[in-house]
């Protein structure tokens, strides 16, 4: 019974295994990370469904929104038979289809830092999906304590941005070095006023998938102390290195 297992686990995954940065070493530690998303929308919808398709052992989705018509443009998991349904609960049926080897826990919860508490440890890995600047600056503070790798999306009209923070290094910057609360608005943010090609989301979720993987595998090169930005419009895209902030609490 334990050869059939194998064999339908090498079969899955063949096309990860045959790489020589993975090899059947690097897809158990795959089958054996824990992931959490943070947002079901229009980053965390490719993040799952990547990761799920990658063979993460566990992953976590905190949600508390329901799928409405505007989210079908960009949110890939939802389909119109979905409005009106909590988000979390269609990802996971959805996910479980895709791979039921990945067993996935929902939170049908707004986060704040009494729940995230409870949540964080479970997890080696925390991707932020949000679509406001108190759950990023939620997720960087927490991830900076627990010293957690945090893979950071945002996204708005034709642009994204993409952070890595490997918290184990005390070297690097965080979230607060490069937006300061009091100069921000989560306008910024805002696909209602300021709008999104569906397509953007897709793309930057999928490099956040992406980064993870890399970090899990330790392969390749990072994006830690830097900011990855695209210009999906005009096709430009430029690493810029982040430096800390002198008055920032991470240093």
């Amino acid at each position: 019974m334990k050869s059939q297992v194998d064999k339908k686990i090498i079969e899955r995954y063949s096309r990860q295994i045959v790489l020589k940065n993975i090899g059947i070493l690097g897809q158990k530690k795959i089958l054996s990370s824990k992931v959490l998303i943070v947002g079901a929308g229009g980053l965390g919808s490719p993040v799952a469904e990547f990761l799920s398709r990658a063979g993460i052992g566990i992953l976590g989705i905190i949600d508390n929104d329901k799928v409405n018509l505007s989210n079908l443009h960009r949110q890939s998991l939802y389909n119109t038979l979905d409005i009106g349904k909590f988000k979390v609960k269609i990802a996971k049926d959805k996910i479980k289809r895709i791979n039921p080897s990945t067993k996935v826990k929902i939170y049908k919860i707004r986060l704040n830092s009494d729940n995230f508490k409870k949540i964080i440890n479970d997890y080696d890995y925390v991707v932020d999906g949000s679509d406001n600047f108190e759950t990023k600056f939620l997720l960087n503070d927490f991830c900076l304590k627990f010293e957690k790798i945090l893979v950071t999306g945002a996204i708005s009209k034709f642009d994204g941005h993409i952070f890595t923070f490997n918290f184990k290094d005390k070297k690097i910057p965080c979230l607060r070095c490069f937006f300061q609360e009091s100069n921000i608005s989560d306008d910024l943010l805002n696909c209602e006023s300021e709008g999104i090609l569906g397509t953007v989301a897709g793309i930057v979720g999928t490099i956040q998938a992406n980064e993870v993987l890399k970090k899990i595998l330790s392969i390749g090169v990072g994006l830690d102390g830097y900011i990855f930005i695209l210009d999906l419009l005009h096709l430009n895209f430029r690493k810029v290195k982040l430096k800390k902030r002198k008055n920032c609490f991470c240093r």
